[in-house]
């Protein structure tokens, strides 16, 4: 098969948000894809099979047509943007899109390493309480900046109005704050962006309880 009929491929976890943010942007792009998916609470991720896709251990590991291996959602995120020009993720202002990678950059960099699962794991063990205390807490200290610059940015959406990578990953972080029983009505900017963005197809589509791995009792 010749990489122009060959798919691409993403590895990816249902509950995972940086897999997330890569689901939303190939949903985004109209970009048919193979999904394999890699339990990280079985630590599939840390198999020698996955370690050789992906030697970090993480996910998402996106493989292009060409065969090509990419990992860090941001990156493949913005090399999709490169390869597949239709329905822009970054705005043409050189100004509005050092925006849009600074709130990229809150999410990704800010607040999520700190609530991830590898972390809350070592700090908490087996003890649920402390680690639902621990994200809960870590994503609120962040919302609370990320509510105050989104005063400055925002529209409809996290940049104007306008849908652009921001979107990606706030969406999924949204997810992790609820899943943490995070206090939204604190953040009632992020939880109206959210909002508007869960009414586009794309932004269904590339949600956890719509991934093939997704446990039945967990679906909507």
């Amino acid at each position: 098969m010749s990489s122009s009929e060959r798919k691409p491929v993403l590895y990816s976890y249902f509950r995972s948000s940086a897999s997330w943010r890569v689901r939303i942007a190939l949903a985004w792009k109209n970009v048919d894809y193979e999904y394999k998916p890699v339990n990280l609470l079985t630590h599939a991720n840390l198999e020698s099979d996955y370690r050789q896709v992906n030697p970090t251990g993480k996910v998402p590991a996106f493989i292009t047509a060409e065969g090509e291996v990419l990992a860090q959602s941001q990156a493949i995120l913005e090399y999709l943007e490169e390869t597949f020009p239709e329905r822009p993720m970054l705005p043409n202002s050189p100004v509005k899109r050092a925006e849009v990678r600074e709130v990229c950059q809150i999410i990704a960099c800010d607040i999520h390493p700190l609530q991830n699962l590898g972390v809350l794991q070592r700090i908490s063990g087996d003890d649920m309480d402390k680690k639902v205390e621990w994200a809960r807490n870590t994503i609120t200290l962040g919302f609370q900046g990320l509510e105050k610059r989104l005063e400055k940015l925002s529209g409809t959406y996290c940049i104007g109005d306008s849908v652009t990578m921001a979107d990606f990953f706030l969406v999924p972080m949204v997810g992790n704050a609820n899943r943490w029983n995070v206090d939204m009505s604190q953040f009632p900017l992020i939880t109206k962006i959210n909002n508007n963005l869960m009414t586009l197809p794309e932004f269904i589509a590339a949600s956890p309880p719509k991934q093939p791995d997704c446990p039945e009792e967990l679906r909507k």
